[in-house]
């Protein structure tokens, strides 16, 4: 893990884990319209420091660029201890690294999925309990977590990755609730397929579930995201016909719901 910093406290500052693309990459851009300063976490260096050097000469904001594994949980606890050292107060934590993977369960690769659980599931909890501790004594802070329309039922072909996103919305609508009226909020935002490098990297390229399909942009997702966290929204779903599919599941029958979602996430 490395960090290259640089402190300014005056203003609020947003971390964002996966800011080197996709919607942790817009979610950086609207912070630093804003004039947020900026904790910007992921493994990519390079790209980071890019953004770092766009966002500071465009908007005037301080940007912190810390390069880091969080599929190891104790990358994690490493992250928190550097802003601690470097006296970052963290006033918005947007937990939005993680992946997914394509494959019936049996064929998958275990320590991909071990992985996947370490990233989606286990770094997010200890960033979340590590720097709510400072929100609730300050009684000011936004949280926002990467959850997914994957959040609202079981996802065959994809049963981890569906798993750690029910993960992410169950935990963060109990902690919301225990949150009410300390100051501090936080918010699920559940997009569905979103135009980013997520489908590659999880070979969901084939999948009827984006294949030909026009789907909405990082940036539109991380608008509606940025607006519903201001808000202090705790559950935000991107789009009406994700919306509709995830309280229609409700009163499906489980075994209904699993069949479909396996016809449309297979491969044409």
């Amino acid at each position: 893990m490395n960090i290259q910093s640089q402190n300014n406290n005056i203003m609020k500052t947003a971390l964002i884990t996966g800011a080197s693309s996709g919607i942790g990459l817009e979610l950086a851009k609207i912070h630093a319209q804003k004039g947020h300063n900026l904790v910007l976490v992921a493994r990519s260096e390079q790209k980071l420091n890019d953004l770092k050097k766009e966002l500071e000469s465009q908007y005037k904001i301080t940007a912190t660029v810390i390069s880091s594994d969080l599929s190891n949980p104790e990358a994690a606890h490493q992250l928190f201890e550097l802003t601690e050292k470097d006296n970052i107060q963290v006033d918005y934590l947007i937990n939005n690294a993680g992946f997914g993977d394509f494959e019936e369960f049996h064929k998958s690769d275990l320590n991909k999925a071990l992985e996947m659980i370490g990233l989606n599931i286990k770094s997010l909890t200890i960033l979340t309990r590590l720097y709510l501790d400072g929100m609730v004594k300050r009684k000011s802070g936004k949280i926002m977590q990467l959850a997914s329309t994957a959040s609202f039922q079981p996802g065959p072909l994809m049963a981890v990755y569906y798993a750690t996103k029910h993960y992410v919305l169950a935990f963060s609508e109990a902690i919301a609730e225990e949150l009410n009226g300390k100051g501090v909020t936080v918010t699920a935002l559940c997009p569905g397929p979103t135009a980013s490098g997520f489908q590659n990297a999880a070979d969901l390229g084939d999948s009827k579930l984006v294949k030909g399909k026009k789907l909405p942009t990082s940036a539109q997702v991380a608008k509606y995201g940025f607006e519903s966290m201001m808000k202090g929204k705790r559950v935000a779903i991107h789009g009406f016909q994700n919306k509709l599919m995830a309280f229609s599941v409700r009163f499906t029958p489980r075994s209904w719901v699993t069949a479909l979602v396996k016809k449309l996430s297979e491969k044409e």
